[in-house]
């Protein structure tokens, strides 16, 4: 199964929520009916809406947004008895059955006929003031929060105020101005030529901190680098057990201390033998802060002196892991740990328990920290790196052209 549509199956409780909100959000305005075209007013507005791509160019698949946009084009709502005279032509049963065929190769005539078709029918709406407040407001229980929403609403309206829009031509603008977003912030996570290169791994309790360090481990290390793991969650026995069961697993040696030890001067110890065993890279677990916790954030400070006693560019890479289930909670934690402990980059797990997927959003357009990496699951190949068109489009429940 590929990524994206497990991020997209398990992302279910974000992209239905937006789907029956969307869909309500339709369907509620007064502008339901389309099809009808009173007094001709929606021919001269509807032809525009191919015109469209040019503004939002670069983040749904172009087929798909054309494609599927150019019925409202055709002339030929003016006419409703025109329809049943075109009815017989796709009849023949011959026609349908070549679709699964085509499939494939999305270009397919008849696949792109029958979409254009049903979207052509498809309830709409005018995107005026209403329709835009109703929108910030969906974005906001999305949590993308009311500066990002406000934003997106903006851009979705700019050339396209006054339109009719359907659900799908809703959800293309969305994921457009979503992966707009967060393109510029998705980056993996940089490699140096430092031996060892020091990633410190910081977070709340619960976050996934121990199982994305496993994780990275083992990808790391199928990737040809030398790994070590520093269990520096010296206070929670369970941390080190199961570190110790991903290091296992992926070949990795994990360097523990007593339970209660002061967690930097593990991490002094667990440098110098990186170094001395020229180790690729030393990933350093650390316990779960609570960013109102002074004498915890103190504690996390220690250890950052402590690995630069060795090394002045110590650590080479902060990773803050977040738990997206918190919503916009997280933005407080990115502020107080960028004080801490300047982070470099996010990753982000549990999307696959959570309608609250947009906070990633929200992120990216606050702060601008590269995101590294988004986790749907236990497995090791539920982290991923971050890919900013297939998140937007699962956010949104679209489906991306194989």
């Amino acid at each position: 199964m590929s990524f994206f549509k497990k991020l997209k199956d398990r992302m279910f409780r974000s992209s239905s929520k937006l789907d029956e909100d969307l869909d309500a959000l339709v369907r509620d305005g007064d502008s339901a009916v389309v099809p009808e075209y009173p007094d001709g007013a929606d021919a001269q507005v509807v032809p525009e809406v191919p015109a469209r791509p040019a503004p939002s160019p670069a983040v749904e698949a172009p087929p798909a947004r054309s494609g599927l946009r150019q019925p409202s084009v055709p002339d030929t709502p003016p006419a409703p008895p025109a329809a049943p005279a075109r009815a017989p032509a796709p009849v023949p049963a011959p026609e349908p059955t070549p679709a699964p065929v085509d499939a494939p190769r999305k270009p397919g005539v008849l696949g792109r006929l029958f979409g254009r078709q049903a979207e052509a029918e498809a309830p709409r709406r005018v995107l005026d003031d209403d329709m835009l407040e109703s929108l910030e407001e969906v974005l906001i229980q999305a949590d993308l929060g009311v500066e990002t929403a406000l934003k997106v609403t903006a851009n979705m309206a700019e050339g396209r105020f006054g339109k009719r829009l359907s659900v799908p031509e809703i959800k293309r603008l969305l994921a457009g101005e979503v992966a707009r977003i967060l393109e510029p912030v998705a980056r993996p996570m940089p490699l140096y030529r430092s031996r060892p290169q020091v990633v410190l791994v910081v977070g709340v309790n619960g976050a996934g901190k121990t199982t994305t360090i496993g994780k990275l481990a083992s990808q790391f290390r199928a990737a040809g680098k030398s790994v070590m793991i520093a269990a520096g969650d010296t206070f929670r026995a369970a941390a080190v057990e199961q570190l110790q069961i991903w290091g296992e697993r992926a070949g990795v040696p994990v360097m523990t201390a007593p339970q209660g030890t002061d967690p930097a001067s593990l991490a002094f110890d667990a440098l110098t033998r990186a170094r001395t065993e020229g180790t690729d890279l030393l990933l350093i677990d650390t316990a779960g802060r609570l960013q109102n916790r002074e004498d915890l954030m103190a504690e996390l400070a220690k250890i950052l002196r402590v690995l630069r006693k060795q090394d002045p560019d110590a650590p080479h890479n902060t990773l803050l892991v977040l738990d997206a289930t918190t919503g916009q909670n997280a933005l407080r934690q990115v502020e107080i740990f960028q004080k801490m402990a300047d982070v470099t980059g996010l990753v982000m797990t549990k999307l696959d328990g959570t309608a609250r997927g947009g906070v990633l959003v929200a992120l990216a357009d606050r702060f601008g920290l590269p995101i590294h990496a988004i986790g749907v699951g236990e497995q090791i190949d539920d982290l991923q790196p971050f890919d900013p068109e297939d998140f937007a489009a699962a956010l949104v429940g679209l489906e991306r052209a194989p």
